[in-house]
């Protein structure tokens, strides 16, 4: 099924990491009838506001990349809020959609769907296999909702509907707020204060300070306030303690690469193609000449579709599959920020998932690999963080 240049496009969570820039990949491709609101704008936990939106746009096609996210300590202190808000958000985006006929829509997930101790490099049927990870086993469960919420729509409806498991991401508009950010930002961030401290570049700090004030300190606080605080984010003069080991294996992927494929999935992949397209009939998505949905597919009600058997893991990951430790990572960092003091790391703190490397085989079969290798990410994104800070001078 594919979207024409003129489909009204509505990108959840346009203003954030991959959102943002699934957002350009598409103006880049032609594609200007694009639909976004702000949190401010819209609170897709609120299922009022949702339809009301969807009543007033009618999108033609949904790309939900709003999400409640977070590092290991955000997932260790706010379980809660991470299984409800993500909840909340899909059933109210994903169900609305299909109130309202939407053609495709693409949903952004997470590889902490998978077990902790998943068999690497981990291919889509691992889920659900053993326990998952403990620390972020909240958002694993809203993500693993998310990707079944779409597989069934489809095989109850017909709907069309495309689950995307991204690996660890990284790029312009990332989250470098130490209190949530993910590993590499905040490693990033970390590293850079920590060489400002040993250049006494006060300015450059207060500035970073209040560009993103650390638990309510910023720029304007007192030199012991900003160093007391730091020093709890393991921020020292010419010095970086880190969570951990350094030994857990992880898989980065720049963020314009995974809009890029999250793109040329939702212009060029369907349901059909994902299980088998001479499996799965005409009376399906294909079968309105209109494109509208089919409600009364039968056929499909309760996944029930006794030819095909068992239709489970639709969901596709994406990511390089390629790896490096994070002690490696810091040296990556490290090498970017041109910084050479003391990288530590504090092994009393948790690791996480001990490795998290991805099968990207069914990505590659659907005709799209990555581009920006790791050592070219960092610098990058680097440069974009110090950019942004000269920009708010």
């Amino acid at each position: 099924m594919s979207l024409d240049k003129q489909t009204k496009i509505y990108v959840a969570g346009h203003r954030g990491l991959v959102g943002s820039a699934i957002w350009n990949n598409l103006k880049q491709r032609g594609y200007n009838n694009l639909v976004g609101r702000t949190h401010s704008e819209l609170d897709l936990t609120d299922q009022l506001a949702v339809r009301r939106f969807f009543d007033e746009e009618r999108p033609g096609a949904v790309v939900l990349a709003a999400a409640f996210v977070g590092g290991i300590m955000a997932n260790s202190l706010y379980r809660a809020d991470f299984i409800m808000q993500n909840m909340l958000i899909q059933c109210n985006v994903i169900g609305e959609a299909y109130r309202h006929g939407v053609q495709k829509l693409l949903f952004l997930g997470s590889t902490c769907i998978y077990p902790k101790l998943a068999p690497q490099p981990m291919k889509e049927d691992s889920l659900l296999t053993s326990p998952l990870e403990y620390t972020n086993e909240e958002y694993a469960i809203a993500k693993i909702a998310g990707l079944k919420m779409c597989e069934s729509y489809n095989l109850q409806y017909g709907t069309n509907y495309i689950a995307v498991m991204p690996t660890n991401l990284y790029g312009p508009n990332d989250n470098f707020h130490l209190e949530n950010s993910h590993v590499m930002p905040a490693m990033i961030r970390k590293v850079h204060l920590a060489k400002l401290l040993h250049e006494d570049n006060w300015q450059a700090i207060r500035q970073d300070m209040d560009l993103r004030p650390v638990e309510g300190i910023s720029g304007k606080s007192s030199q012991d306030d900003i160093l007391a605080t730091l020093a709890k984010y393991g921020i020292y003069r010419n010095k970086v303690v880190l969570w951990g080991t350094g030994t857990p294996l992880r898989e980065f992927l720049w963020s314009e690469d995974m809009a890029d494929a999250s793109v040329h999935i939702l212009l060029n992949v369907d349901f059909a193609d994902i299980i088998g397209i001479e499996k799965y009939s005409s009376v399906h998505y294909g079968a309105a000449a209109d494109g509208a949905v089919n409600r009364d597919n039968s056929a499909g009600r309760g996944g029930a579709i006794p030819q095909l058997g068992e239709i489970r893991n639709c969901h596709i990951n994406v990511g390089t599959g390629k790896e490096l430790t994070i002690r490696q990572l810091s040296e990556l960092v490290a090498k970017a920020v041109g910084f050479e003091g003391v990288i530590e790391f504090d092994a009393s703190k948790p690791d996480g998932t001990p490795r998290k490397l991805i099968d990207v085989s069914k990505l590659h079969r659907l005709g799209w690999t990555h581009k920006v290798e790791i050592e070219d990410g960092v610098q990058r994104l680097y440069q974009w963080y110090t950019s942004l800070v000269k920009s708010e001078k």
